[in-house]
C-alpha cells in the first residue's frame, strides 16, 4: 500500500475525533479558540532544571513545566535544523517529502498535495508570524530576521502575515512563531568562569573528562540559559497584551544539542527534545511520558484551530480527550551539508533502534560544519591517538560500524551502550527490524534515491563545504588544514585556556 495511503488509514478516524472534541467544546463554549504560539530552541536537549539538570538557572522555562505539562519522551524525526524543521512544519516525516537531505542549495516547491501549516491556518483566518524572539543580539548584533530553514523553496514574506501577532485584527486568532537561535553554535565565549558551578558540571561518561571539553559544556548550558531570558521575554509579551491566558504555548527545540555525539546523529542525544506545553486546558504540574514526535505538533495546532488534518499528515494531535498512545515512532538521518550518509532509526516506550546503510563509514564521517565549529571533533581524535580515551568514549573514534544498533532505554535511557549482538535482544532486534522495513517500504522513503538533478553533484559539494572550512581555519590560524593538535590549542586559547 503506498505510504501515505496506509498512513490515513491509520490515523484518519483519530485525526477526525480530534476535530470534532475541539469543533464541540469551542461552539459549546462560545468562545473563541485559543491562540497558539510556538517557541523553538535551536539545538537543545532536554537541559533545564524542570528535566533534572542541577547545573543550569531556568526560571522561566520551569514556569512552563510548573504551569503546564512537561513531555519526557519528545523526540525530533531528524537530528539537523533544516530536515527536522521541514518535518514539523507539515506535520509529515521528510522522508515521505522528500525534504530529507540537511541545507539542500537549491530548494524547489513543495510537491502536491503538500501545504505546510502557516498555509493552512492563514486559510481558516489566522493571522500567522514569525518573528526572532524579542531583544536577541548575536556576537554583537540585533538579530531581527526569523529562522525558517525548510529545504523547500518558500518566501516568508508570502508564506506569513508579518513578524508581530499584535498587529492582527481585533479578535483575530493568531499563530505566533518565535525562532530563539540559541543554544546553536558557536557558542558565546564567556569572559570569565563560575570555578565551582565549572567543577560541579556533571560531563555524560561518553565525553571525555578534559578543560576544553567541561568549558565547551559549560558555555553550552550557558547558552541554554540565553534560551530562558528569551522564554521570559516572550511571556512578558504576551502577559503585557492581556493573552496569555488564552495562548496554547509551546517550547520545543528543533533537535538535540550541538556535541559530538548529538546533533547530526540518530542517537538519543541528537534526537530527545524539551517540549513544554501551558494554556487552556493543559493540566498545571502534568507528566506526560508516552512516544511524541515533533511531527505531532501541526496536527495539534489544526484540531486547536477546530480544522481537520489533511490525509496526509501522519503526526497526530496531542490535546484531546485521548491520547495517542502509539507503540513507536521513527526517525531518519540522510546528508548533511558535506557529510553523505543514510540511518533509520524506530524509537519504542522500552528501545531503540538504529540501521547504518553504510556501516562502512566511520562516525567522523567528515562534516566540515562541525569540523570547523566543534572542539570535541580534533579533541576526540588527539585524545584517541594518546591512548586517552575510555572504551565507551573511543567508539567515535572507530572507523566503522555496526550494521544495526540496540539501545535498552529502560536500563540506559542515554542510548549509549549498544545491545544489538547480545543474545537475549535477539527477538527485539528482528521485531523492531520488521517494523523499521515496514516503515521504509509504506514511505517510498525517499532517502535511498540520490540527490535530485537540482543540487550540486557529490564532487561539488565536497569542494565547496571543504572551502568553508579552509577559509574559517585561514581565518584563525592562518592555515588552511591545521592539524588536530593545532585545532586543539586555538580552541584551548579560545576558552581561556594556556597561554594567549
Amino acid at each position: 500500500m503506498n505510504a501515505p495511503r496506509a498512513l490515513v488509514a491509520l490515523f484518519l478516524p483519530l485525526a477526525l475525533s480530534f476535530f470534532l472534541l475541539f469543533s464541540t467544546t469551542a461552539s459549546a463554549a462560545g468562545a473563541p479558540p485559543p491562540n497558539i504560539v510556538w517557541i523553538i530552541a535551536d539545538d537543545m536537549s532536554p537541559d533545564t532544571a524542570a528535566y533534572g539538570l542541577r547545573d543550569v538557572k531556568t526560571p522561566h522555562l520551569d514556569r512552563l513545566a510548573a504551569e503546564g505539562r512537561r513531555y519526557t519522551r519528545a523526540y525530533a524525526t531528524a537530528p539537523v535544523c533544516s530536515s527536522s524543521r521541514s518535518a514539523f512544519i507539515l506535520g509529515t516525516s521528510q522522508i515521505i517529502t522528500g525534504l530529507h537531505a540537511h541545507d539542500v542549495e537549491n530548494p524547489q516547491p513543495l510537491p502536491a498535495p503538500y501545504r505546510h501549516l502557516p498555509a493552512l491556518l492563514r486559510d481558516a483566518g489566522w493571522f500567522v508570524t514569525n518573528a526572532a524572539a524579542p531583544g536577541t543580539i548575536r556576537n554583537g548584533r540585533p538579530i531581527t530576521k526569523a529562522k525558517t530553514h525548510y529545504n523547500f523553496a518558500h518566501n516568508p514574506a508570502q508564506m506569513f502575515d508579518g513578524d508581530d501577532w499584535r498587529k492582527r485584527k481585533p479578535g483575530q486568532p493568531f499563530f505566533a512563531q518565535f525562532q530563539i537561535t540559541e543554544p546553536h553554535r558557536p557558542f558565546p565565549i564567556p569572559e570569565s568562569y563560575d570555578e565551582a558551578a565549572l567543577a560541579r558540571l556533571t560531563l555524560p561518561p561518553n565525553y571525555p573528562e578534559h578543560p576544553l571539553m567541561r568549558r565547551d559544556w559549560y558555555a553550552y548550558q550557558r547558552s541554554v540559559e540565553t534560551v530562558d531570558q528569551r522564554v521570559g521575554t516572550i511571556l512578558a509579551q504576551l502577559e503585557a497584551a492581556g493573552v496569555l491566558e488564552n495562548t496554547l504555548v509551546f517550547f520545543f527545540a528543533d533537535h538535540g544539542r550541538p556535541m559530538p555525539w548529538g546533533k547530526q546523529w540518530l542517537t538519543v542525544e541528537g534526537l530527545h527534545v524539551p517540549l513544554l506545553i501551558r494554556g487552556p486546558g493543559v493540566s498545571a504540574g502534568s507528566v506526560e511520558s508516552r512516544l511524541v514526535s515533533l511531527i505531532d505538533l501541526a496536527p495539534t495546532a489544526l484540531a486547536l484551530a477546530t480544522r481537520p488534518a489533511p490525509s496526509w499528515m501522519d503526526g497526530r494531535a496531542l490535546l484531546g480527550a485521548t491520547f495517542p498512545e502509539r507503540p513507536q515512532i521513527f526517525a531518519a538521518r540522510d546528508r548533511c551539508g558535506d557529510a553523505y550518509d543514510r540511518i533509520r532509526a524506530v524509537i519504542t516506550p522500552t528501545h531503540m533502534l538504529v540501521q547504518n546503510f553504510f556501516p562502512e563509514l566511520p562516525r567522523f564521517n567528515w562534516s566540515g560544519y562541525k569540523e570547523a565549529s566543534y572542539p570535541g571533533m580534533p579533541l576526540l581524535r588527539v585524545l584517541h591517538a594518546a591512548g586517552q580515551l575510555d572504551a565507551l568514549q573511543d567508539l567515535w573514534c572507530q572507523p566503522t560500524r555496526a550494521p544495526f544498533e540496540l539501545y535498552d532505554l529502560t536500563r540506559d535511557p542515554a542510548g549509549l551502550h549498544n545491545v544489538a549482538s547480545s543474545p537475549a535482544h535477539a527477538s527485539t532486534v528482528a521485531a523492531l527490524r520488521r517494523s523499521l522495513d515496514e516503515w521504509i517500504r509504506t514511505t517510498g522513503d525517499q532517502g535511498a534515491l540520490p540527490d535530485p538533478a537540482t543540487e550540486p553533484t557529490k564532487a561539488e559539494m565536497l569542494k565547496s563545504k571543504r572551502l568553508d572550512y579552509q577559509r574559517a581555519w585561514q581565518n584563525r590560524l592562518k592555515k588552511p588544514e591545521p592539524t588536530d593538535a593545532e585545532r586543539v590549542v586555538w580552541w584551548e586559547k579560545s576558552y581561556g585556556l594556556g597561554p594567549p
